[in-house]
């Protein structure tokens, strides 16, 4: 329990039932935004301005700001290469809560009694991470504002993943982190004087964001000719799409069949949207309980329309919108789009939006609220973030696991489910055994910003292996139960690791404590083996031996000599003394499953001799961990007999 969770737990915002606290809040953000494309110049302009509510019981005393396009500046603080370099966002206005700042400060504000001057704001305004003190604190439960001119230009991505926005020449342009954006305040950086309440970590380019859930109405000015799609709903369609567009749209919702909205041979102002005014139109969007906003847009686009149907909710569009030349690569979106919206939703919770756009373009795998940039395999991963972070709003910063490693686990149950085939989680966990101990690791609560050369494994690969090693020990249906749950209930919110820890354990009526120290404050991992096995009458004797130093469930694969025939038998349990209980179940008349609770190794022995009494047939074979699912460092010494000798602990290269 960490400085943050236990100031929470003070509060009454967070408890160790994993729900949010009686007092739990989170600031509301109300966004409206002018924007306009030079398609010559690749610039985006724009106005905005915001209403941010303080529903907290303590004043605001700074605002930080979000400015993530300074990322592409030449001096930009970033974990990778940079291929793409601009000016980064210009910012020629500022207005915080009524106070005009002077954006062309070069030299700082002297500081009474000192010879010191202030941080000056054209340097403030350099940053990926802005904050600006507030001469007068906006009170609790009260409003500030924001009002803001700016411009950047789209930096040009020739093709590939990982800058997150793009264009390609002056045809197509996909748009994110495009506007100044309101920090998170919140209950878990409340009372530490390094934060004051804000999330201030910069935006270095490999994790992703954490941001405050609200409402947008965004206009979006492009040439005529120009398709537009966008996080929210289009709220004019009668002012910038042709009325044959508009038609086929109206049908969209009728079947499952495929809507070809507008064609290749249908571009143009006159043809895929109206004539516009000046050469111009104005595209309008409205988007809810939404944490972001993004769009694209081309003049090239072919756009291909259907529907998903959602659990309690009905029928909802989609929108593919794609070049031309990418048509047979874009072929298959329209069932890959459709499952994942409905596999996903009947899993955890019901897709909540009213829309889902995906679009073409350099970036091939980006999320944000009912806007997908992405090539067709990724768009199961994609819509996934749907659920995590753009409905359960995690610090994606901070616990990159918690949402890219959450869809990780996901996207193998809904690629089996789309193939038709049984999903596989076995030896997932098992694998984690030859990373653990690995130097550059950090462990999953270290903050993904910082994380290092290990941070891809960190915030997508580990996190699959754990819930596969959660499976194990509660079994997999249960895990998805329980998520299902948490997802509801942390809907719209922001839960910490400890609440979903917390809320897990609860759901699962198990205190799996030492199963979340383990796995997400160390990078320990298991080590188990077979030392000895004997038989005297109709009682076998497993001796197993555990020398790492995550512990886990006592899990037996017991194969017999042929001759049982039949059914198999019923499922048993039995105590064995030490509040131990064994249980039992049969895969077969020759072949059972005994376990033993991890309880085994809480006493501190290195070793737990396993009392099976199967009977008096002769035990061929026995297997420790058979499914897989507890990171083991090495398997050949996990059956007995062996069929090599198992080096000993601490050997091998």
């Amino acid at each position: 329990m960490q400085n943050m969770i236990g100031r929470a737990f003070a509060a009454g915002t967070r408890d160790s039932t994993g729900r949010p606290g009686r007092s739990y809040w989170q600031i509301w953000t109300d966004y409206k935004i002018n924007a306009r494309l030079d398609s010559a110049t690749s610039t985006v302009t724009g106005h905005e301005t915001v209403t941010f509510q303080n529903n907290s019981d303590s004043a605001m005393r700074s605002i930080v700001l979000r400015l993530d396009q300074n990322i592409f500046r030449p001096e930009g603080a970033r974990t990778d290469v940079m291929d793409a370099i601009t000016g980064g966002m210009k910012i020629t206005r500022l207005v915080l809560n009524g106070r005009s700042l002077p954006v062309n400060d070069t030299l700082g504000s002297p500081i009474p009694g000192t010879t010191r001057r202030s941080t000056p704001i054209a340097r403030t305004l350099r940053q990926t991470s802005a904050r600006f003190p507030l001469a007068n604190p906006i009170a609790a439960h009260s409003s500030g504002t924001l009002e803001a001119d700016w411009s950047f230009e789209v930096p040009a991505i020739p093709s590939g993943r990982g800058f997150r926005m793009g264009r390609w020449a002056d045809t197509l342009y996909q748009v994110a982190q495009w506007y100044p954006r309101v920090a998170v305040f919140d209950d878990l950086r409340l009372g530490d004087r390094s934060y004051g309440g804000w999330d201030t970590d910069p935006y270095l380019g490999d994790a992703e964001f954490y941001n405050n859930f609200g409402h947008f109405d965004v206009s979006i000015d492009v040439p005529a000719g120009w398709i537009v799609g966008a996080t929210g709903v289009l709220q004019n369609p009668t002012q910038v799409l042709s009325p044959t567009a508009r038609e086929r749209l109206s049908h969209v919702l009728e079947s499952d069949a495929t809507q070809r909205v507008v064609t290749a041979a249908e571009r143009g102002p006159g043809k895929s949207t109206a004539v516009g005014t000046n050469g111009r139109l104005v595209w309008h969007f409205v988007a809810d309980s939404v944490a972001d906003f993004a769009w694209g847009t081309s003049n090239q686009f072919v756009w291909d329309a259907s529907r998903a149907t959602i659990p309690t909710r009905g029928v909802i569009p989609f929108n593919i919108l794609y070049l031309p030349g990418h048509t047979q690569s874009y072929a298959d979106g329209v069932r890959v789009l459709r499952h994942a919206l409905q596999f996903y939703s009947n899993l955890w919770m019901p897709y909540a939006f009213p829309q889902l756009t995906m679009v073409d373009g350099p970036e091939l795998g980006m999320e944000y609220p009912m806007f997908i940039m992405s090539a067709v395999f990724a768009a199961d991963h994609e819509t996934g973030h749907q659920w995590w972070p753009m409905m359960v709003g995690v610090n994606e910063t901070w616990y990159g696991w918690m949402d890219e490693g959450f869809n990780q686990y996901m996207n193998i149950l809904s690629d089996a489910d789309l193939a038709g085939k049984p999903y596989q989680l076995d030896s997932l966990g098992m694998s984690y055994g030859a990373v653990s101990g690995e130097e550059r690791e950090p462990p999953l609560m270290w903050d993904g910003n910082y994380a290092g050369p290990l941070y891809g494994f960190q915030a997508y690969g580990k996190a699959p292996l754990m819930l596969s090693s959660l499976g194990g020990v509660v079994g997999d249906s249960a895990v998805w139960h329980a998520m299902s749950d948490y997802a509801k209930t942390w809907r719209f919110k922001h839960p910490s690791p400890w609440d979903y820890a917390n809320f897990m354990s609860n759901a699962l009526h198990q205190d799996l404590g030492w199963f979340w120290y383990y796995w997400l404050f160390t990078t320990e991992r298991v080590d188990g083996s077979i030392q000895n096995v004997s038989t005297s009458g109709g009682r076998t004797l497993v001796t197993v031996r555990q020398d790492g130093e995550m512990p886990s469930p006592v899990v037996l694969k017991v194969e017999l000599a042929s001759g049982g025939g039949g059914a198999a038998p019923s499922a048993t349990s039995r105590s064995i003394g030490g509040g131990i209980t064994e249980s039992t179940r049969w895969l077969d008349a020759n072949t059972a499953i005994v376990t033993y609770p991890v309880d085994v190794w809480f006493g501190g022995s290195r070793t737990f001799v396993a009392p099976l009494e199967l009977g008096s047939r002769a035990i061929t074979r026995i297997t420790l961990d058979p499914y897989g699912r507890f990171p083991d460092r090495n398997a050949r010494d996990n059956v007995w007999p062996r069929t090599q000798p198992a080096p000993k602990a601490g050997g091998g290269n």
